[in-house]
């Protein structure tokens, strides 16, 4: 298993794909699929039948996952994507922006 550099609560912008430019929250990540669910990104219809939980029924909205490799961390100084290194600071191990050279 490889180490993912995107964390949950990150902020990212997908790179490549039908949503290329779109921006959003890392939901959620998976690490044995390297998968990520984004915010408001890749938004697919569900058909569901009316139940206890959802009386109504109908067509919902929900995110599904992007594949990691589409998706790049935005620097919180540039504001651009970046590519993200692990470098150890005294005893911890801290991601940082390869951009700017930042502590993320």
């Amino acid at each position: 298993m490889i180490k993912l550099k995107i964390k949950t609560g990150d902020i990212v912008r997908v790179i490549a794909g039908d949503h290329k430019g779109a921006e959003g929250k890392v939901l959620r990540v998976d690490r044995e699929k390297n998968k990520a669910i984004v915010e408001g990104v890749n938004m697919v219809s569900k058909h569901t039948k009316p139940s206890a939980k959802s009386p109504q029924g109908g067509i919902v909205k929900k995110e599904a996952s992007i594949q990691i490799s589409n998706i790049s961390l935005i620097d919180p100084k540039t504001k651009e994507a970046t590519r993200v290194g692990i470098r150890v600071e005294g005893d911890k191990k801290v991601r940082f922006s390869k951009k700017s050279n930042q502590v993320l």
